[in-house]
């Protein structure tokens, strides 16, 4: 009913004075899980028991191991990526792209998309880590929010529950740095667990190639 409302309102015109989300909205997204099986993905070679399924989403729980998208041999470019993201109190996660796998250690290509409301760390939700960073966080924990990621030339555009965070335009001439990255090119994807006291769930992950 509420799916037969909304696209009652896509005739009208109306669609910007409603909160609806339209299947239309997700012509060409392709899903990277599927929420049962850890099928495309793979964990770091450290503390793999961080990484467990429950009720349709990734939990990470534990020490620091990343869990990365190899579903797919094709390296990401250009692309737009929708994560749904559920933290609990004071914990730190994130959302890699343009990374690559690695066994250990906190990637270092590419970059990471923070997930943080209400941890120390005072880099919040939705920042660029190390690059362009958020002191203030755009959503809140125990409640489900979906944070996207757009990638197309040299801009990289973040968005939390429909509102745009920022857009970031990458420099001429800009260069990876020594110990990170944080240079566009192309790559996986990949979630973070940070640290023992963190819980952060991550379901319902689709991406559309922009290339």
């Amino acid at each position: 009913m509420k799916r037969q409302f909304c696209l009652a309102l896509i005739v009208a015109g109306l669609v910007g004075a409603t909160g609806c989300t339209f299947a239309a909205d997700e012509e060409g997204f392709v899903p990277l899980m599927d929420g049962k099986t850890f099928n495309g993905w793979k964990t770091a070679e450290e503390n793999k028991d961080t990484w467990k399924i429950e009720d349709g989403a990734f939990v990470a729980a534990g020490p620091r191991c990343h869990l990365f998208y190899v579903g797919d041999e094709k390296p990401f470019k250009n692309f737009h990526l929708k994560v749904e993201v559920m933290t609990e109190p004071n914990s730190n996660g994130g959302i890699y792209f343009h990374t690559q796998y690695q066994a250990r250690d906190w990637p270092r290509a590419g970059f990471e998309c923070q997930v943080n409301n209400t941890h120390s760390d005072w880099i919040k939700t939705g920042s660029l880590y190390g690059l362009v960073n958020i002191g203030t966080a755009p959503a809140q924990d125990n409640k489900w929010w979906t944070q996207e990621i757009i990638v197309q030339g040299n801009s990289i555009t973040v968005i939390v529950d429909g509102k745009r965070i920022f857009q970031y335009n990458e420099p001429p001439g800009a260069q990876p740095g020594r110990d990170f990255a944080r240079k566009l090119s192309e790559g996986t994807f990949a979630l973070q667990g940070h640290d023992p006291k963190s819980v952060i769930r991550y379901k319902n992950i689709r991406v559309k190639r922009l290339d």
